[in-house]
């Protein structure tokens, strides 16, 4: 069934199939005319030897030569002669004449009969019976010639069985129906040959069409002729390259797509006509996992959130981009759909999710920073213009209430320039103008000397303040300046919110990669709503303490913008009413 399916068998069908038709017509026009052929030797061959016995009759002068020349003639060429005068005067070519036609025949029959009347030529087939007792009967074929002998009209008779005839007919016709079979069997193998040397080359195509589908587009076919079959050869080979090549191009357009959807910072959900997500990158899908956790979906397939769905009906209603903005998980998301066309259709569309909590905090976070600016910068200036006021109006009647005063706006003079410094030190570094003196410095010589810095203040508030540095700890290539300036706002910050009788502590060790220095206290704490925003600027835990103790809210932002230019880290660990724990990491600063 394969055969018949194939190329191979469809050209060597139609090819066997024309030949033998071929073959098949000619065979039967040939058999008809070799028949016929035959039929006609005969009959001309009877009738040149009845003409020549004829002849013989007329030029011979005595019957017996005549006679005996016409049974010469009949023996050699296989047939049989009757010379007949009249009704009792004939001779056979034989001396037997068992076998014979009788005499009879001749006259009787109607048209044998008419060489003698008519003095016609006759050929005639037919089954006539012998001159047997049996009464044998012999298909014959018979040719009669009119004869002048001795002033008498006669006729000589020539007749020899049609098998004779027939068997050069089959003899013939085996001949004719050999070659016609030669002929299929050598057409045979010959279409098959042909056939196979054509869709060789198809085949090779086959396979190698079927290895491009498999992606392997490297395949080639060799080109053997310059005929067709070699001009589809190159033509696929031609093709093949162009698929690798535009695959490849598509794979590189694929992969930057790919790339750029990947790091975009912003969710990107590409949905199809039905609604269902087809493509979506990691911030979509952290943003799909917390609306799944929020709305308690417990599938592990990502399920379209409902404001999606409700956004993507109204883009294919309107055909217009829609806007959304979704709280999920404590952080907000803005939303924004634009549908895709197929030409004219809506064939789906894409939504580009932006997380906007950031950008809400930090509008809240300037919002307060221009509020809590202004709120410490408003009280010392009123301070200011209320006690210069006093010493104008003379409310203050003596020197040393007058020296007073004139403390108290100098104070808040210098409270209002280190704000200002503050501030200014902190922009700078917050805009990466930051610079540093790095140099390498003796940990312990360093953090022993910044202790002692401390040590007076701590006794003025009845404060213990500890060492406690590691004998063998590293040097560090740090900016000796600016890391004081650390220790001094921590240190002070602990020294100012712990109670009398109180401890702090800087712990100074080795760690892996660097230097960790901690100063812990004993004092009041910080709660635990506070603790993430204890680096942010103007940030106050204790909103009642008093001007005295309260800093500027600037030193902590100022601490985290140091150590984050030296690579370091800082962190804060605390419980409230039991102590605070700030922690700086410092690398070594080694190539």
């Amino acid at each position: 069934m394969m055969l018949w399916r194939s190329v191979v068998g469809k050209l060597w069908a139609t090819i066997l199939l024309l030949v033998s038709v071929v073959l098949l017509v000619l065979t039967v026009l040939l058999l008809q005319y070799f028949e016929r052929f035959h039929s006609e030797q005969a009959e001309e061959q009877l009738l040149n030897h009845a003409s020549l016995i004829a002849s013989l009759l007329e030029d011979e002068h005595t019957d017996e030569a005549a006679i005996a020349m016409s049974r010469k003639i009949a023996e050699t060429y296989s047939t049989r002669a009757v010379i007949v005068m009249d009704e009792e005067e004939y001779w056979y070519s034989s001396d037997n004449t068992r076998g014979e036609l009788p005499v009879d025949l001749f006259y009787e029959d109607p048209r044998l009969s008419r060489v003698m009347e008519n003095q016609e030529v006759v050929v005639q087939r037919g089954d006539y019976e012998l001159n047997l007792r049996n009464g044998d009967h012999q298909e014959l074929l018979i040719v009669g010639l009119p004869v002048n002998h001795s002033a008498q009209t006669g006729a000589v008779y020539m007749y020899m069985p049609l098998d004779i005839v027939n068997e050069a007919s089959v003899q013939t016709k085996q001949i004719i129906l050999l070659s016609a079979a030669v002929a299929i069997i050598l057409t045979t193998v010959f279409a098959f040959f042909l056939t196979t040397r054509i869709t060789a080359p198809l085949r090779k195509m086959r396979r190698a069409s079927l290895e491009v589908a498999k992606g392997n587009f490297n395949t080639k076919i060799p080109i053997r002729s310059n005929d067709e079959i070699g001009l589809l050869s190159m033509a696929f080979n031609r093709m093949a390259r162009a698929l690798n090549t535009n695959l490849d191009m598509l794979n590189r357009e694929k992969e930057q797509l790919s790339r750029i959807l990947s790091s975009m910072a912003d969710g990107v959900i590409t949905l199809d006509r039905r609604g269902e997500m087809s493509i979506m990158n990691p911030p979509a899908e952290a943003f799909v996992k917390a609306w799944t956790y929020e709305n308690n979906h417990e599938s592990e397939i990502f399920v379209l959130p409902e404001e999606i769905k409700h956004l993507f009906k109204q883009v294919t209603e309107k055909g217009q981009e829609q806007m959304v903005e979704v709280d999920v998980q404590g952080r907000s998301w803005v939303i924004l759909m634009t549908p895709l066309y197929d030409q004219e259709n809506i064939r789906g569309a894409v939504a580009v999710l932006r997380d906007m909590t950031d950008e809400r905090t930090h509008d809240k976070l300037r919002k307060d920073f221009i509020a809590n600016v202004s709120h410490e910068l408003r009280t010392p200036i009123s301070m200011l213009q209320g006690y210069s006021e006093a010493i104008i109006d003379d409310v203050a009647g003596s020197e040393e209430e007058k020296k007073e005063l004139a403390q108290i706006i100098y104070d808040e003079s210098l409270r209002m320039g280190r704000l200002v410094n503050e501030l200014l030190d902190l922009a700078r570094m917050e805009a990466g103008h930051i610079s540093l003196n790095l140099e390498r410095v003796n940990t312990r010589e360093f953090s022993e000397r910044v202790v002692r810095k401390f040590s007076g203040i701590a006794k003025e508030h009845d404060v213990l303040i500890v060492e406690d540095i590691e004998a063998t700890v590293n040097s560090l290539l740090m900016d000796p300046d600016r890391i004081e300036q650390v220790l001094t706002n921590l240190i002070d910050n602990a020294i100012r919110h712990t109670p009398e009788n109180g401890q702090v502590t800087l712990c100074v060790t080795n760690v892996e990669g660097g230097v960790k220095m901690d100063v812990i206290d004993t004092g009041s704490g910080i709660p635990e709503e506070d603790l993430p925003f204890v680096f942010e600027r103007f940030y106050k835990a204790d909103k009642a303490r008093t001007r005295g103790r309260s800093g500027t809210g600037l030193g902590l932002a100022i601490v985290k913008n140091i150590v984050h230019a030296h690579k370091g880290r800082v962190s804060v660990h605390s419980k409230l009413n039991e102590g605070t724990t700030f922690t700086v990491f410092l690398p070594d600063g080694k190539e």
